[in-house]
């Protein structure tokens, strides 16, 4: 049997203890009088009876020994067991003394006055063990964190303090950050009365200018007006000596003709010198201001000069709406600014900035565009899909939210979808080719299945039908719109042009006899009609009332020839764009120009020029279709897919002032409308 003697000595600020010299440091339970009693090891450890009988069943063979948890010292097991080791009389006094204190603060159970009262962290609330019901004893407990409440006390002290120490740090914070502000603000303050001295300085130089202008002008008129009148000065003391000489020695004169003579030169001398004495000219000269509105014009200009803009944003409540990314086309973050009330802000001149990046980090460029209603929006164009973020800030301080992902994707849905199969008021049989007019905004379908063409508005509305005069034998193949807003349709199978009003009375009519088989039609700015004929091979270029007046193209792969055109319109600068499985510009005239080089394997089936020189062009490859959209040089820019109502046999297309395309899904019956800016 080991024989020694331990004593135990500590000296402990109670103020300073904590709950962890109470706590087994393998188990990390609190030591108590039951299977947690502590137990004092000869390396002066103490560890719990329930960790030393576990400890010892797991580390004991033939050796008597064990390793302590704590320092790993190898112990021997006294010949009672564990519960031979003596107990660590000093935690056991530390024990009483907190009981003792915490008697003085932990409230007993009002029923049994000899229970302490108990805390669960997942109900969070202090019960009785027997005045609680199942909930938190027998099978119930196992669902329920259950402490002494003299450890709920202390942990809720930390935590008190943790959160306290959490609250003086953001205050601290919120102190530096408004001291920033007032520190910007006093910046602020300092540039706006710079830019307002400099401001009214360059009034004040203006004033000066014109103030010595006024001056200089004075002095000018001084100088004329001085010069003639000294000039007179001049002439009347010539006259006076000349007389005073002739005057003298007149005394001594004796001839009494020159005498005579001399006073007849005196009286002319006095005929002539009364009109020296008249000045030439005047002293008159007056400064004035009032004669004209000038003074009341300046006073307004002033009162007008300048202005102060101030800003009630709160950039903590502002948010951010964000919209749906699509690769190439513009997209836009739109930010809705707020006071620190939360009521909306009606102005703008607010110093919003943003910072867009891709998944690389490298910066894509945008653009703040003010609507001074207090909302901005942040438009950019993502030149690739994959995930963005972009952080917005007002005054160099982010917005709720910031910084946002964005999700941009190659996929262009529809904005607008009409028309369905069938022959009533929505229904498309065959919808070939479409056009639209930009001075009501109406778009004309060519419904060939129908022989009609079907006409809506730009929300998709429908407005009426025209034909099927002019469409007879479902073979309209082709529309275009006059300058006159006449509606003109080639006939492939009667191989008439017609022209049609806008109630659908045919206004006009003519044909060719080189026609074969014509299937599309267009009008230039000078109202000339353009006809592709694909058994001819050939366009035809006609004047306002039907003469021919050139033709060019024949069958071939070359240059400036055609396998089977299946579309023709009108460019910049009224170049002519005809499309089979290239697309081919010629002048106005029918001289080739240049080509789009075919992409791939497959046909073009419609096309148009925006505006901008943009080139839009239906494309069918491998039973896949497609909106090409190319520069003006014919360089591929990027497709639209439709991903999710994918297009089927795309045709006709026409573009709108705002970057929107409507296209002709031959193949599902219906228009389908896009953007493609």
């Amino acid at each position: 049997m080991m024989s020694s003697t331990l004593v135990e000595t500590v000296s402990i600020n109670y103020e300073d203890f904590n709950d962890s010299f109470l706590t087994c440091g393998t188990c990390l339970c609190v030591y108590d009088s039951s299977e947690h009693h502590p137990k004092l090891l000869p390396c002066s450890h103490t560890v719990c009876k329930n960790c030393l009988e576990r400890i010892v069943d797991t580390q004991i063979h033939d050796t008597g020994t064990f390793r302590c948890p704590i320092c790993r010292e190898t112990i021997g097991i006294p010949r009672g067991g564990v519960i031979a080791f003596p107990p660590s009389f000093i935690v056991n006094q530390l024990l009483d003394l907190m009981s003792r204190q915490r008697r003085d603060v932990i409230p007993k159970c009002s029923v049994h006055a000899a229970e302490e009262l108990l805390f669960c962290e997942s109900c969070d609330s202090v019960f009785c063990v027997q005045c609680s019901g199942e909930e938190h004893n027998g099978r119930g407990a196992s669902e329920h964190t259950v402490i002494p409440f003299s450890i709920a006390i202390k942990r809720m002290s930390e935590i008190l303090l943790y959160k306290a120490h959490l609250c003086i740090k953001n205050l601290n914070n919120a102190f530096d950050n408004v001291q920033a502000e007032v520190h910007q603000l006093e910046n602020s303050v300092d540039r706006t009365m710079e830019n307002i001295n400099r401001s009214f300085q360059d009034v004040i130089s203006l004033v000066d200018k014109r103030r010595q202008e006024c001056l200089a002008m004075v002095r000018k008129i001084r100088e004329e007006k001085k010069t003639i009148l000294k000039e007179q000065l001049d002439l009347i003391q010539a006259e006076k000596q000349k007389v005073q000489g002739d005057c003298d020695g007149l005394q001594y004169q004796v001839e009494v003709r020159n005498i005579t003579k001399k006073i007849s030169d005196l009286n002319e001398k006095l005929d002539s010198t009364s009109t020296l004495s008249e000045p030439r000219e005047n002293s008159f000269l007056r400064y004035e201001y009032k004669h004209n509105s000038a003074m009341k014009d300046i006073s307004n200009a002033l009162n007008n000069l300048g202005r102060i803009k101030v800003s009630t944003t709160f950039p903590a409540l502002c948010s951010a709406k964000i919209g749906k990314g699509i690769t190439h086309l513009k997209s836009a973050v739109t930010i809705t600014t707020v006071d620190y009330h939360g009521n909306p802000r009606t102005s703008g001149s607010d110093p919003v900035i943003a910072d867009l990046r891709n998944e690389k980090g490298d910066a894509i460029e945008t653009k703040i565009k003010d609507k001074n209603d207090g909302t901005y929006e942040i438009q950019y164009v993502p030149p690739k899909s994959g995930n963005y973020k972009i952080c917005v800030g007002i005054f160099n301080r982010p917005i709720r939210g910031s910084p946002f992902s964005i999700s941009v994707t190659d996929h262009n849905n529809p904005v607008m979808k009409y028309g369905v199969q069938g022959t009533k008021e929505s229904g498309f049989m065959r919808p070939l080719r479409v056009v639209n007019n930009d001075s009501d905004g109406n778009v004309y379908v060519l419904d060939t299945g129908n022989s009609r063409v079907k006409i809506i508005d730009e929300f998709g509305a429908f407005v009426r039908h025209v034909g099927p005069e002019g469409f007879e034998n479902q073979s309209g193949m082709g529309i275009a719109l006059t300058n006159d807003n006449q509606l003109a349709v080639v006939n492939w199978r009667t191989r008439l042009v017609a022209f049609l009003s806008e109630e659908g009375d045919i206004v006009s009519k003519f044909t060719h006899d080189c026609f074969v088989e014509p299937i599309d039609i267009a009008v230039n700015s000078r109202g000339e009609i353009i006809v592709a004929d694909i058994g001819a091979s050939k366009i035809f270029i006609f004047d306002s009332s039907g003469k021919l007046l050139t033709t060019f193209g024949n069958k071939g792969e070359r240059e400036g020839q055609f396998r089977n055109i299946s579309a023709v319109t009108i460019g910049k600068c009224d170049e002519i764009l005809v499309a089979d499985h290239r697309i081919q510009i010629f002048t106005k005239d029918g001289k080739f120009s240049r080509q789009v080089p075919n992409q791939a394997k497959g046909d073009y089936g419609g096309i148009v020029v925006d505006s901008s020189g943009l080139i839009l062009a239906t494309r069918i490859e491998k039973g896949r279709g497609f909106v090409q959209v190319l520069n003006s040089s014919g360089k591929l820019m990027f497709c639209i897919d439709s991903f999710e109502d994918k297009l089927k046999r795309p045709s006709g297309l026409t573009v709108t002032k705002d970057h929107h395309v409507y296209v002709a899904d031959l193949g599902n019956n219906c228009i389908k409308k896009y953007r493609y800016r």
